[in-house]
Parts: C-alpha cells; sequence; structure tokens
C-alpha cells in the first residue's frame, strides 16, 4: 500500500497506542520512594520491582510465541485484552492491603501483559508498511521510550497526588490506548502469519557469524538499558545530596528517559545513510563513555549534570530500533520468529541479572561508583557488532 492509500491516521494512532500502554512498565518505579518511605520497603527494592516486571515480560514473549498468539488471533485484539489486562494488574495494587510480595506479583503480571503490547503493537505496524517500515518503528520505539517515563511525568506534575492517584492515571492511559488501537486501526493489507516458534531452534539460529554479531551487540545494550532506567531516580536523587541540593528527581528521570525517543528516532532517519549498525555503533560507544565516566559527572553543577543525563539518555536506548533490524536481517527466514523471540527473551533476561546485581551493590557502595559497571555490557557488544559496521 501506496503513503498516498494508507489512512493519514494509522501511523499517528500506533503511536499514540504504543505509548499508552508501555506507560505501565515503570509505574511501579514511579511511586517507590513513596512506597520505601510507608512501607518501609529496603533501598533495592527498585531492583527488585524492575525485575519482576521483566521476568514477566520474558515469560509473556515465550508464553505468545509458543501459542502464537498474534497470528491465530487479530493483533489488534490481542493488543487490547493485554492493554486492559495490564491496567488492572498495574491498578489492583491500591486494593490490596500493604505487601511487598504482592507488589512483586502485580508487577510481574503487568510485565506479562506488556509483551502483547509492546511486540505486537510492532506487528501491527509491520501490518501498514511495506516499505518504510525501519522509520515508523524508530517512531514506534520512541514513543515506547516516551510512555516508559510518562509515570514519571505524572508523578514530578502531580507532587500532591497519592501514589495511588498516578497508578489510576497510567491505569487509565493504558486502558485508552488498547481502545484506540482496536476502534482506530484496522488490521494492515501486509499483515502476515509470522515463523513459527520453535523452542528447540536456538542452535541452529546462532551458528550464523552475523546474527551472533547483532545478538551479542544487543545483549550488551540491554545489560546497561533498563538498570539504568530503573535507577536513575537515585541516580539524580544521589547528585542532589552530594551537592545538597534537592533536584526535582520525577521531572529529571522523565527528562533523562524520554530524551531516549530523540535517539530512536534520529537513529532510524541516519540509518539509510550510515547504515543500522554504524548508528548502533556510535550511539552504544557514547553511553559507554557516559557509564564510565560517571565519578566525574557527579562533580559537575547542575545544568552540566543535566545536559550528561540528557546525552545517556538519547543514547542508551537509541540504538535499540538498529538492533531490532540487524537482528531480522540476519535470521535465517525459516526461523525468524524463534530468533526474534529467543534474543528478545535472552536480552531481557540479562537485564534481570545486571538489575539484581547493582541493586545489591547499591546498599553498599556509592551510585556514582557503580555505575562504570554498566559498560561492561556496552564494551563487548562494541566489540561483536564490528564486524557488521560496513554493513547497511
Amino acid at each position: 500500500m501506496s503513503d498516498a492509500e494508507r489512512p493519514a491516521r494509522i501511523l499517528p494512532v500506533i503511536i499514540a497506542s504504543q505509548f499508552a500502554g508501555s506507560s505501565l512498565w515503570f509505574a511501579g518505579n514511579a511511586i517507590l520512594p513513596e512506597l520505601q518511605r510507608d512501607w518501609g520497603l529496603a533501598a533495592d527494592a527498585p531492583g527488585h520491582v524492575t525485575a519482576a516486571v521483566q521476568f514477566g515480560f520474558i515469560a509473556g514473549t515465550l508464553v505468545f510465541a509458543l501459542l502464537a498468539l498474534a497470528d491465530r488471533f487479530s493483533p489488534r485484539a490481542v493488543f487490547l485484552v493485554c492493554a486492559l489486562a495490564g491496567a488492572g494488574a498495574n491498578l489492583a495494587l491500591v486494593a490490596l492491603p500493604p505487601s511487598f510480595a504482592a507488589l512483586l506479583l502485580l508487577r510481574f503480571a503487568t510485565g506479562f501483559c506488556l509483551a502483547g503490547i509492546y511486540p505486537v503493537g510492532m506487528k501491527i505496524a509491520a501490518g501498514w508498511y511495506a516499505s518504510g517500515l525501519g522509520r515508523a518503528l524508530g517512531w514506534l520505539v520512541g514513543a515506547l521510550v516516551v510512555g516508559t517515563a510518562f509515570p514519571h511525568l505524572l508523578r514530578g506534575l502531580g507532587a500532591a497526588l497519592p501514589w495511588a492517584g498516578v497508578l489510576a492515571g497510567v491505569s487509565a492511559c493504558a486502558a485508552l490506548g488498547g481502545l484506540a488501537m482496536y476502534w482506530l486501526v484496522p488490521d494492515g493489507p501486509q499483515l502476515k502469519r509470522g515463523a513459527r516458534f520453535d523452542p528447540g531452534a536456538v542452535r541452529t539460529i546462532f551458528a550464523g557469524r552475523e546474527l551472533r554479531s547483532a545478538a551479542f551487540g544487543y545483549f550488551g545494550h540491554m545489560w546497561e538499558l533498563y538498570t539504568w532506567w530503573a535507577f536513575l531516580p537515585a541516580i539524580v536523587a544521589a547528585w542532589g545530596v552530594q551537592h545538597g541540593t534537592t533536584p526535582a528527581v520525577s521531572l529529571w528521570s522523565f527528562a533523562a528517559i524520554a530524551a531516549g525517543a530523540l535517539g530512536c528516532i534520529i537513529g532510524g532517519e541516519l540509518s539509510p545513510r550510515w547504515g543500522s549498525a554504524r548508528v548502533a555503533q556510535v550511539q552504544l560507544a557514547v553511553s559507554c563513555a557516559c557509564c564510565l565516566l560517571a565519578p566525574l559527572a557527579f562533580g559537575l553543577p547542575g545544568p552540566l549534570f543535566f545536559a550528561y543525563l540528557l546525552v545517556w539518555g538519547i543514547t542508551v536506548v537509541g540504538d535499540s530500533p538498529q538492533f531490532s533490524t540487524l537482528t531480522a536481517r540476519a535470521a535465517p527466514p525459516a526461523y525468524l520468529g524463534s530468533a526474534l523471540t529467543w534474543v528478545t527473551a535472552i536480552g531481557f533476561g540479562i537485564t534481570v541479572v545486571s538489575i539484581q546485581l547493582f541493586g545489591s551493590l547499591v546498599q553498599h557502595w556509592p551510585i556514582a561508583w557503580l555505575l562504570p559497571l554498566l559498560a561492561l555490557g556496552p564494551l563487548p557488544g562494541l566489540l561483536a557488532i564490528r564486524p557488521l559496521a560496513g554493513h547497511r
């Protein structure tokens, strides 16, 4: 279908719905300072809460792939059901008595539902774009990033809003996004059945050198990404303590995470000229430098430290759409669905290890001196994608 024939509303609605659904991801982290105060949660609570979402997403990704739900049913219907279920799991915490176990269980359930929002939104977009999909995906991942940051914005602007109100706002947003996707975006003319998921295909998938390079670059990127996102409020607060000031933690966190949308969009625009591998390589190198320079950056005054966080936010996720593109291109056609599922599941599994390790260390060491450990992902990731750097 040509651009002239495609309804003008399609991409804006998909982008808005992806933003709304992904706002569920860090809703728990946005309210954690209040829960830590009111429930007496430990300093490593952000790590456990984020890991619960990641575990849920991994489980959901594998279940959705095994059952081929987005192939057996309309992806729009799957998106709607998962958006409504995720909104319900997010809001259910309000009705329960204080319980850290219940919080972790509900965040796991939310992560499970996100497996029917993030990847399925990509599939819906692919149904409308025979060409120009790479650019569209840059906008969609950008929407995911801003959606991820949205709970911090809601928390920051509604300083007097109780944490239950923040959860209610995020859940309402996610539900409306699911309804908009279902009502306003029909199944596209390019919609195809996905390649069948084969749990035993992992050895065949990773036999190819190009796929290994793309996958290991992505794994290095994932070691850094979600840990930085999860602990960003703690990073901002720690800088404030060091400088004897009280920064607007939630608003700084929103801005730094949401800046990643620029990285995704600009990277998507540059990829036809530079090549996806080159774009990913440059962004991964800059974010790696931000990891290593963290102890020095903590000594900067407010405007410069904020600029440093924005640069890190832009590059820490801007390479993500390009790694997805490289993986899809390198995967054997017969195992495309299996390759994308396995690479995604392994990548999110790595985030759990990184988050838990960082969460345990942050109780004993200053966070500024721990941030260089995040470079343990990008450094080998940069080595992995070097063979692809000349490809487009």
